[in-house]
């Protein structure tokens, strides 16, 4: 087993003290010494925003790419090198907002590649305006009398595009969102991890406190290969929010 400290850089990180994108990068790094892979085996692409600021912090091949393009990048490491383990780290904004269109192809095509979307329902590097996956009254600077549309259900998109691979995990719980990580990597196909996570300076209502009240770990009943029950499972979202892989 590869040791977690030959993945880590000796740069400091940008984050607010107390992110949960430290949550995250830790259950990556487990996941990537369990699985004994090798720092110069792994490609990773990074969006703009908090999450992609963790460029440089991972010590294997990065690419720190342009706000919505972490797929196309990912898949362009991908084809130009096939031994590679590819994974695209980016946010809500990046991921549902500008790059949408990138994710819906990937997961149609079926590319071999890790997608990981730190998902805090705000664009939050730029002091917190509303994201396609704000819901619908979330007041913020952007959004001053509310978000007059429904949130964006990137589960339910990727699942209705033909992914082969679709989770969705808690920042703050790393050994269980490591597993998920593990089996995502493993999976010869696209692969969608969408990662709840508060944010903790900007963010008042999705707080720690409040996810802590809702999410749940699916049971060993799941994932399942039928696609239909696992649509009907991504949409159930409020008193109950349930985590782990759907499908």
């Amino acid at each position: 087993m590869t040791k977690q400290n030959n993945y880590i850089t000796s740069n400091k990180s940008s984050w607010c003290p107390g992110c949960s994108n430290f949550s995250i990068r830790a259950a990556l790094i487990r996941a990537f010494s369990e699985l004994n892979l090798k720092p110069h085996e792994i490609s990773m692409v990074f969006d703009i925003g908090c999450a992609g600021n963790s460029c440089v912090l991972y010590n294997v091949y990065g690419f720190h790419g342009l706000h919505g393009r972490t797929v196309p990048l990912a898949v362009g490491a991908k084809l130009a090198n096939n031994k590679l383990t590819v994974i695209g780290i980016a946010g809500d904004g990046g991921a549902y907002g500008e790059g949408l269109n990138h994710l819906v192809e990937a997961a149609r095509s079926d590319y071999n590649i890790t997608l990981i979307v730190s998902n805090n329902k705000l664009y939050s590097l730029t002091t917190g305006q509303a994201s396609p996956t704000s819901e619908r009254g979330t007041k913020t600077k952007s959004t001053p009398e509310g978000v007059n549309k429904t949130g964006l259900n990137p589960l339910l998109i990727a699942l209705s595009a033909g992914a082969g691979f679709v989770a969705r995990g808690y920042a703050d719980e790393v050994e269980h969102l490591s597993g998920i990580f593990k089996k995502a990597i493993n999976h010869k196909g696209f692969s969608l991890i969408d990662v709840l996570q508060p944010c903790i300076t900007l963010d008042k209502k999705n707080t720690r406190e409040w996810y802590q009240q809702r999410i749940y770990q699916l049971d060993d009943k799941w994932p399942v290969e039928d696609r239909n029950k696992a649509i009907i499972k991504v949409q159930e979202w409020g008193d109950k929010i349930p985590i782990g892989i759907f499908f």
